[in-house]
Parts: structure tokens; C-alpha cells; sequence
């Protein structure tokens, strides 16, 4: 047999063949089956035969896109388990009360979404009748993460089952009052509720993911067993657009996360229209999926569609499904039985034949509404077939029509996503359809009512009973506070001792720090170190050999470096979680690690170091997730400022961090210039997060790779460390001390700045005659923070003097302010300075250079502090004017 024309190698071309007649035979079968029974009964029969080897286990290359119909057929569905007729009535008061909660509130103008949850009803309910494990049994439940434009139907259930009350519903987002309910799944306004903030769109996956991992490390770190718990996240198909959504999939199923799945309302609808106008967004989706290693349910079809695909015995109908747009497959919800039979079942005479059998009514019902996502049954065998699959993550691919059941104005309507409320007939027409008894009367002035079948009828008894049965009501947050103990005191004493003439890095002092809180025998199995492949860059590699990798594997290999004292070590129980170039996962992976408090009730203690570039910049979102979801932790931007990171240049010259994480309200931020510091820092971190009274609060610490002497701590210092500001020295205690009379002025820094401002107290004293005393400004952050607070209470009333104000009382001297930041950073605090103020920073584009180099190009060195404050005094007339001239010429500016 000869080869096709044009066929290109392929990589069975260099295998060896043991025996090319039988190769031959199978091809010429293929031939010949083509020949005699067409092209489309070879390609039938050659899927199939995959599809076999598939099922047999054979190591073949998968499918990525199977036939456009369901993957269980109704013949393979399992027994339903519950009262369907029950559920429905349910189900149709969820419906009703999440429509009429949003119309009550567009008179107030607040907006809502009615349509999502209209599609996606049955397969939230679905999951709570049968599979949504609560809280209150044995482990931890389920974790759910529920599509941010559904919330209004979890309301509703809330509602239903007595956890939320008519007023509440009347507030859905008002809040400020404080009875009200926030528009998306928010657990720092709602937080008996809520678990997880998932609106952000594309965040809800990518956390789910790593949520599952999480699970699995405290499994097999043995700190919980979360053998039974399981992650849901409801998806919507447009949101699979954000990169996020996808990011890491194939870390579901390398690390085999049958712990998890996707569902996705596949309702071919975004915001403002198709999802996917030309093409299939279903069959994009499962390529996808199935392409990172995920099982794949599709239910795409209702029942009604049983009789079409029984009658399609040539396989057009199926042909035709998949060559249908969605757009197009949209148009034909909306449009009457004529345009489809002929837009269709036209298409071909095959197709014409099989619509001759088809009444109106038939194809009307599997047109307009039978899918598979509206059904219980279907759902109900997808997620069945989801948890019993094992070896893989699933993602369930469900169908639905957007709107549905909430009139023809609505269903699969372009604009649904922005229609906010219904008319009282449309409501009349809704009520009808889901057979609510709510009289005609009910309408009183025009007003939709709320219904609810009663706090002890069968429906609300059903509905708690079968929660009772799978673990109390969902979704719930629940928290029982566990105090962790204070690490022991040497663990921090190296760093307050300083390292006398020995040169380190503030970067190197935190790892140090960590590396001595996880040998603690109470708390040091509860710290997570967090890093994207940088923790060589960061001095950490003395951690993998005792701490270990986390990997669900354990060590399948020899390393390459085994034979070191530092060596690669992978371990099933590992504690470091390196989690490869993706700032994004190891973001989602300190979330989980710092909610676990609340999702696992075991504290964690995470701390996620990076290039502090490509923190707050790259995942500010993920930043904000985080306090959303109330998380505790320490996020530590190492190589930081603009001008420590020798030769990096502009992509890695971070000068803005902390003005980013000052919009914040959760965030502490802090930028400590030395060792003790730090450690004065994270051990009132730890008090503050973990310990009697723990705060929903994070902290982000900025570190530095530029060797330095570290001092020890003096003595008084702490409280300043911790409020933002104190007085590191005065131009007194320097050997060459200026006269008493001398002009004077105080020099301000953080972090790095300070080892600058140092070197120009004595340039100033010696060259000068300028009496400059030094303060260290752990944090410009906090010291804006309590002056808000400050005024904030000023308009209740109380006086109060902010701490910044306070510190620097008595001082008649103006305040020069330098750091390794944009000068808006320090300039947070000016408007509370009573003192002349001036700052100088590194605003700007980054740049490759040296360190010194980098800072005479942005005027923060040493020399040019030192002309700065000359001029600051100058104008003040306590310098001649000419010293500004003669101090740039002798320091070469």
C-alpha cells in the first residue's frame, strides 16, 4: 500500500516496525471500510477503537475532543438518590427569591445578577441535596467555590433554610448599615458565610487548584487529615478566558488532585455576548482539559434529546452539533420551530428526514431549553462519576441556557447579563412556569414578595434534614480560634545581638531568623516557606536538606547533587513549597497556607519571599484576595528597593512596592533597615496574627541582598520599631561631633537609605558643621495609619496627637526623609510632620549599573543627601547659599 500524497513524517517513523504485513493489513482494513461505507464510518470506528484502547489502559496519546452529546449516556445514569419532585420545589423558591431580592433592590440602584444563577440553579442544588460535605461532621467539609454572579441564589437558599432573614435579602448590597449582604462571596463582610472571595475573575480557579494541593500537604505533612475533604469550584465559561483560569492545570494532574473539580456553566454566554460567537467553547474547554491530563463529563443535553440521537442512526445529528457555532446554537433558543427546522435540520436531507418524524413541540423543548446542566439527574451522575474518578482532577462541562426559566426576555438574550430586574407579569409568568403558590394579591403596589414555604414544611424539612446528613449547612465559614504559643526567645536573639563585624544581608538575617522558628518544638512544623524558584537567590538552600520539598511523589531520582551538604531534597512530607517561575501559584499557595486557620482549623504560619518586584506589581490582585479571605502571613519582598539589585536593571528595579501595598487596608507594611528589627517585627507578627487576640491582618516585610554590619539593638527601641519611627542616633554620639551652636537637621530613612544617611551624618559633621541626627522609619505605612486614625477621631470628637507628630515634638529642625523608594512613598506621612519637610527617593525608570552608580543617578547616595540637606538649610538661612555650589563640586555631582 502506498503512502498517502504529502504525508509528513511522523514519530512512528523512526520506531521499528517488528512486523510491517500486520501494520500493512490494519491500514488497508482502514482503506477499505472508507471505500465501501464512507469516510465518516472509518473515522466512527477508528474513535471508538481509541476510545477502547483508552478504557483497556493501552498508553496511547488521548482524545482532545470527543463528539458534541454527553459523556454518560441517560442508559448509564445512576439511580437518583433523592426526592426529585422534593428538590424541585426547592430549587423554584431559590429561583424565585434570588429574581426578586435583585428587582427589589434596582429601585435603590445597587445593581445584581439575576441570569447566571437562573442557569445554573440545579447544579448548585444538586450538590447541596447530595454532595456538599458541611462542617460540623468529622474533618473539615468541603471547600466550595461558588461563581461570584450566582450569590444571589446562595442568598436565597440561606434564606430558605433559616440562616438569613427578609431584611437581610432587602440589604443585598447595602451593607453600611450593617445588616446588609455584599454583592459577591466576601468573607471579610460576610464572614460566617463565605470562605472564599471568587468574583475576581480567574483568582476562584487558580486558588481552587492550589486549595486542593494544600489539602493534600497538610495530608501528608500529617498536620490534618483531609481525606474527605473535597474542592468545588462553579466556574462560568467566560471566565475561562482569564489566563488565570488555566494557569495551572497541569499541576492538577501532574500532582494527581482527585481532591478536585471544575464545574463550568457552560451557558455560551459572557457579559456582553457570545462566549465563543464563531466556534464551540465546549469543545475548546475539553481540548483544553483533557490536553493538561483532567477527566472530562460533558452534560450538555436534557432528556428530550434522548429520541433525536436514537434516531440519528447515520450520525448527522451529531455532525451537525459540531459544526453548529455558539453563537448560532444561541440564536436557535430564541428563534421559533420554522426557523430551526429549516436553519438547522436544512443543513442536509439526512437531517430533513430525521426532523420529519420530530412533532414542533419535541423540537422546540430540546432546542429551547433541555440541557444537561438543567437536569438532576444528569448532574447528579456527572458529580457521582466525578468523585469516583481517581488519578486526575475533573472538570464537568455542563450546558445551560442563561436566563432560563426567567421568561423569553431573558432566556439566551445578549443583554441578560445587565437586566436587573423583572416586570411584575414577567414575574406572574415565572411563578406559573415553577408553580409557586404566591396569589395575584401578593403584588400589593406593584412590589415582588419574597416566598417561603414555611419554617416547618416538607421543603425546609427536606432541605435541613439532608444537610444534617452530610454535615450541617454549606457554604459556612467556621472558625475556633487556636492560640499558637510564642516561639522561645533564641530563636531572635542572634539577630537583636547583631552580627558584630561580620557583613548580612537584611534578606539573609530573615531566613536565618525562619530557619531558627522552624526548629521550635511547639510552632516550627506549622511554618510554610513559600518561594518561586529563587531560593538559592535568597540564601535558603540550607533548608532543603532538613525542611525538605514538598512533593506528592516524594524523590523518584538520584540528585544531581546528592553528594553535597546542601543537596536537592524532594519528600512526600517536605515543608517548602518551590513552586517553579509562577509568582501567581505561589501566590494562591500562600492563601491557602494562611486561611487554614479557618478552612482546616490549624493554623499556619506562611511566609511567601520573592523578588519584590514581582509581588505587589504582578499579583496585587491575588494581594487583595488575601485580605478578602482574612489571611494571616508573611509576604517578604527580598532584593528590594531600586537600586540594591546590582546589573538587573529595569524589569527587576522595584522602587514602588510599598505605595502599592499601602492601598491595603489588611496589609502591614514594613521596611526594616536591620536585623533586630526584623526580628522585633515578626515576633509581635506572630503575637498579633496567631496569638489571644489574633488580627485578620498580613504583613510585608522588604529585605535587602546588600551585606552590611548589623548592629545590635539598643535599648527603648521596640515600641518605635513597631509604631514606625525612633531615633537610631544623634550627630552627638559621632567621634568628630559638631558644635553645640551648629545648624541642625534630621535625616529620616528606611531599610537600606539608612547605611546612605549614616555616611552623610558624618560627611555633614565633619565637612560642614551640620549636627544631623539619624531616624530609622521601619514603616512610613503604619505611621500613616495612625495618623488616619488619628483624624478619624477628631471628627468623632477625640483628640488625638499622631505618633509621628509626637516623636519628632520639641524639634525645631527641618526633616530630610530618603529611602530606596518613589518619594511619594515616604511622603505618606508629610501633611503629620510640623517640621520643614523634603524628601528624596528613586523616582523613575530603573537601570543596570552598580549600586553606587545607581544611586549617584538618582541622587540618594551619601554626597547627595549631603547637598540636599545643605540646600534644605540653606533656604532657612541657617547655611550660606554658596555651600550648595562647593559641596557639588567637591562630591563630583
Amino acid at each position: 500500500m502506498s503512502d498517502p500524497v504529502g504525508k509528513l513524517p511522523s514519530e512512528l517513523d523512526q520506531l521499528p516496525d517488528r512486523d510491517t504485513e500486520e501494520t500493512a493489513e490494519w491500514a488497508a482494513s482502514l482503506d477499505a471500510v472508507a471505500k465501501a461505507a464512507g469516510t465518516r464510518r472509518a473515522e466512527y470506528l477508528l474513535r471508538r477503537t481509541l476510545q477502547h484502547a483508552e478504557a483497556a489502559g493501552l498508553a496511547l496519546p488521548k482524545l482532545l475532543e470527543t463528539d458534541y452529546v454527553n459523556t454518560i449516556p441517560t442508559s448509564a445514569e445512576p439511580e437518583f438518590p433523592g426526592d426529585e419532585e422534593m428538590e424541585a420545589k426547592i430549587t423554584a423558591w431559590n429561583r424565585w427569591n434570588a429574581a426578586a431580592m435583585v428587582t427589589r433592590g434596582s429601585k435603590y440602584g445597587v445593581g445584581g445578577h439575576i441570569a447566571t444563577f437562573a442557569s445554573a440553579a440545579w447544579l448548585y442544588e444538586t450538590g447541596f441535596q447530595h454532595f456538599f460535605r458541611g462542617k460540623e461532621a468529622d474533618g473539615s467539609g468541603d471547600q466550595l467555590y461558588i461563581q461570584g454572579h450566582a450569590s444571589p441564589g446562595i442568598y436565597a437558599r440561606a434564606f430558605l433554610d433559616g440562616r438569613i432573614s427578609e431584611q437581610q435579602l432587602d440589604n443585598f448590597r447595602q451593607e453600611s448599615g450593617g445588616n446588609g449582604l455584599p454583592s459577591y462571596p466576601h468573607p471579610r463582610r460576610l464572614p460566617w458565610l463565605w470562605e472564599f472571595p471568587t468574583v475576581s475573575m480567574g483568582l476562584g480557579p487558580l486558588s481552587a487548584i492550589y486549595q486542593a494541593r494544600f489539602n493534600r500537604y497538610l495530608q501528608n505533612r500529617s498536620i490534618k487529615d483531609t481525606a474527605n475533604s473535597h474542592v468545588w469550584a462553579f466556574l462560568g465559561d467566560g471566565e475561562m478566558d482569564e489566563p488565570e483560569s488555566t494557569a495551572a492545570l497541569a499541576l492538577a494532574s501532574r500532582e494527581q488532585l482527585d481532591n478536585l473539580t471544575f464545574v463550568i456553566n457552560c451557558n455560551l454566554q459572557r457579559l456582553d455576548g457570545p462566549v465563543r460567537a464563531n466556534f464551540r467553547v465546549v469543545q475548546e474547554l475539553e481540548a483544553q482539559f483533557r490536553g493538561a491530563g483532567w477527566n472530562v463529563i460533558k452534560s450538555l443535553w436534557g432528556s428530550a434529546w434522548d429520541e433525536l440521537f436514537q434516531l440519528d442512526t447515520t450520525g448527522a445529528l451529531v455532525r451537525r452539533l459540531r459544526e453548529v457555532p455558539d453563537a448560532q446554537f444561541q440564536t436557535y433558543a430564541t428563534r421559533d420551530v420554522a426557523y430551526i427546522r429549516q436553519h438547522f435540520f436544512g443543513a442536509n436531507a439526512e437531517l430533513v428526514q430525521l426532523a420529519g418524524v420530530l412533532s414542533d413541540a419535541k423540537i422546540a423543548e430540546c432546542f429551547h431549553s433541555s440541557r444537561g446542566g438543567h437536569e438532576p439527574r444528569k448532574v447528579y451522575a456527572a458529580y457521582k462519576a466525578a468523585l469516583e474518578h481517581k488519578g486526575a482532577p475533573t472538570v464537568i462541562l455542563a450546558q445551560t441556557v442563561k436566563g432560563y426559566t426567567l421568561g423569553a426576555g431573558f432566556e439566551s438574550k445578549n443583554a441578560n447579563h445587565q437586566m436587573k430586574k423583572l416586570t411584575i407579569d414577567e414575574f406572574k409568568g415565572m411563578r406559573d412556569l415553577l408553580g409557586l403558590p404566591i396569589p395575584d394579591s401578593a403584588f400589593a403596589d406593584g412590589v415582588v414578595p419574597y416566598g417561603h414555604p414555611g419554617a416547618n414544611s416538607p421543603e425546609v424539612r427536606y432541605l435541613n434534614e439532608r444537610r444534617a446528613a452530610l454535615g450541617g449547612p454549606a457554604p459556612a465559614r467556621k472558625v475556633k480560634h487556636v492560640a499558637l504559643p510564642a516561639p522561645a526567645e533564641r530563636s531572635f536573639a542572634p539577630l537583636i545581638k547583631g552580627s558584630g563585624k561580620q557583613e548580612m544581608a537584611t534578606t539573609m538575617a530573615f531566613v536565618r531568623l525562619v530557619k531558627d522558628l522552624m526548629r521550635d518544638k511547639e510552632t516550627g512544623k506549622r511554618w510554610v516557606p513559600i518561594v518561586p524558584d529563587e531560593a538559592r537567590t535568597f540564601g535558603m538552600e540550607s533548608l532543603f536538606p532538613s525542611a525538605g520539598i514538598y512533593s506528592p511523589l516524594g524523590q523518584t531520582y538520584e540528585p544531581v547533587d546528592r553528594d553535597q551538604l546542601m543537596y536537592y531534597k524532594e519528600a512526600k512530607d517536605g515543608q517548602i513549597l518551590n513552586e517553579g517561575i509562577t509568582e501567581a501559584g505561589a501566590m494562591a499557595d500562600f492563601i491557602a497556607a494562611c486561611t487554614s486557620y479557618a478552612t482546616h482549623g490549624e493554623p499556619m504560619i506562611p511566609f511567601y519571599i520573592f523578588y519584590s518586584m514581582f509581588g505587589w506589581q504582578r499579583t496585587a490582585d491575588q494581594m487583595w484576595q488575601l485580605a478578602d479571605q482574612l489571611g494571616k502571613g508573611f509576604i517578604v519582598g527580598a532584593t528590594a528597593g531600586r537600586t540594591t539589585l546590582t546589573g538587573e536593571g529595569l524589569q527587576h528595579a522595584d522602587g514602588h512596592s510599598h505605595l502599592i501595598a499601602s492601598t491595603n487596608p489588611a496589609s502591614l507594611n514594613y521596611d526594616p533597615a536591620f536585623a533586630y528589627e526584623i526580628a522585633v517585627i515578626v515576633k509581635d507578627g506572630l503575637r498579633r496574627m496567631y496569638g489571644e487576640k489574633p488580627e485578620d491582618v498580613f504583613y510585608y516585610l522588604t529585605v535587602y541582598n546588600e551585606p552590611k554590619v548589623q548592629p545590635a539593638m539598643p535599648e527603648g527601641v521596640e515600641e518605635g520599631i513597631l509604631r514606625g519611627l525612633y531615633r537610631f542616633n544623634e550627630a552627638s554620639s559621632l567621634e568628630s561631633a559638631p558644635a553645640a551652636d551648629a545648624p541642625k537637621i534630621q535625616l529620616m530613612a528606611s531599610g537600606t537609605a539608612i547605611h546612605w544617611v549614616l555616611e552623610a551624618q558624618k560627611l555633614l559633621a565633619a565637612d560642614w558643621n551640620v549636627a544631623a541626627d539619624v531616624w530609622s522609619a521601619t514603616s512610613w505605612g503604619e505611621l500613616r495609619r495612625d495618623a488616619l486614625e488619628c483624624d478619624e477621631a477628631l471628627l468623632r470628637g477625640e483628640v488625638r496627637t499622631p505618633y509621628v507628630t509626637r516623636a519628632l515634638e520639641g524639634v525645631t529642625s527641618p526633616v530630610l526623609a530618603v529611602s530606596d523608594w518613589m518619594r511619594q512613598v515616604p511622603d505618606q506621612i508629610s501633611q503629620w510632620v510640623e517640621q520643614d519637610w523634603t524628601s528624596l527617593g528613586t523616582d523613575g525608570f530603573g537601570l543596570s549599573d552598580t549600586r553606587e552608580g545607581a544611586r549617584r543617578h538618582f541622587g540618594v547616595d551619601a554626597q547627595s543627601i549631603v547637598v540636599a540637606a545643605l540646600a534644605q538649610l540653606a533656604r532657612r538661612g541657617e547655611v550660606p547659599a554658596s555651600a550648595i555650589k562647593e559641596a557639588r563640586e567637591r562630591y563630583g555631582l
